[in-house]
């Protein structure tokens, strides 16, 4: 049993504007550091008290160097101290050692791989011609893609980047949905062209997609079509049939990578059969997530975790 100690630690530079951004309205971003790493923090000014057993104190000690750091560049919110403590547990849980080399570049902000299923992520689509990520929502699978892919474009190692996904959701079809084809798609790419938005910028974005350099469409519009020299991503794969992810992996030309999203757990799919069929292939990387791994809000992960043990049992 891990024993119970008390840590000091000073932020510094001290700095009211900051140490405010940092504890949050009411203290909130405190409060919340308290209650998920269990924890009690007191503060005067710039100098912090943490109690409580000594990982979780070093994991506290850490998580708030890390949030003081970010308020010297943007404002905090629930959410970002959520990442910043997510981070920060996964390293000390998965004893990961932050590595530099997986740090993404776009043209809007860094991107950070936290935790060794994300890294090894990243690290394995340079390498390989077919990256599948497979796992549950909210691991950054797609997200991580994406930035690679506006990275590889900005660095022109290829020539564009191409978003797929299968236009089937939650047992809905296009047909059910109102409007034209383009008012049909656009729900079920939405995720993506928010990601690309993030990294971009919006005017950059839709020059792109004017210009062809990014297109994200249905899965369907890949049929009869090779694709060289691009950046090509299937998101939500598990929506595919297997002559649908068939056709996609045989669209593939040379200079281009591919990265195919999914989740297999629960569903009969043509990517959960792929998996099985291309497992031995030599240029092809499977990386697995789990629900440890979830970066949204700390119920998601809870709830992710509840159905991984339920089908489990």
């Amino acid at each position: 049993m891990s024993k119970h100690i008390t840590k000091d630690v000073s932020l510094e530079p001290a700095n009211n504007k900051r140490l405010a951004n940092l504890c949050g309205q009411f203290n909130e971003h405190l409060t919340q550091l308290e209650k998920r790493l269990n924890v009690d923090v007191k503060n005067r000014g710039n100098h912090f008290s943490v109690s409580g057993s000594e990982a979780h104190v070093i994991a506290a000690i850490a998580a708030l160097k890390g949030m003081y750091q970010s308020t010297e560049a943007e404002q905090l919110t629930p959410g970002k101290v959520h990442l910043l403590m997510q981070e920060t547990q996964m390293d000390i849980n998965q004893s990961v050692e932050i590595d530099d080399s997986t740090v993404i570049h776009t043209r809007k902000k860094l991107i950070k791989p936290r935790g060794k299923n994300q890294q090894a992520y990243v690290k394995s689509i340079p390498k390989n011609d077919i990256v599948f990520g497979i796992g549950p929502a909210g691991t950054g699978k797609t997200y991580l893609a994406v930035a690679c892919a506006v990275e590889a474009l900005e660095s022109e190692k290829v020539a564009r980047i191409i978003l797929a996904r299968p236009a089937v959701e939650a047992g809905e079809r296009l047909g059910f949905l109102p409007g034209d084809l383009s008012e049909k798609i656009n729900p079920y790419l939405r995720p993506l062209y928010d990601a690309l938005y993030e990294m971009l910028g919006v005017e950059r974005v839709e020059k792109l997609i004017e210009k062809n350099i990014i297109e994200i469409a249905p899965l369907a519009f890949m049929r009869g079509r090779t694709l060289s020299d691009a950046f090509i991503i299937l998101d939500e794969a598990q929506n595919t049939t297997p002559e649908q992810i068939k056709m996609f992996l045989t669209r593939i030309g040379f200079g281009s990578t591919v990265v195919i999203t999914g989740d297999i757990r629960h569903t009969e799919s043509g990517l959960k059969l792929v998996t099985k069929i291309l497992k031995n292939i030599p240029s092809i990387s499977f990386t697995q997530f789990k629900g440890s791994d979830v970066v949204r809000h700390p119920i998601v992960q809870k709830i992710v975790i509840a159905y991984e043990e339920n089908t489990q049992s």
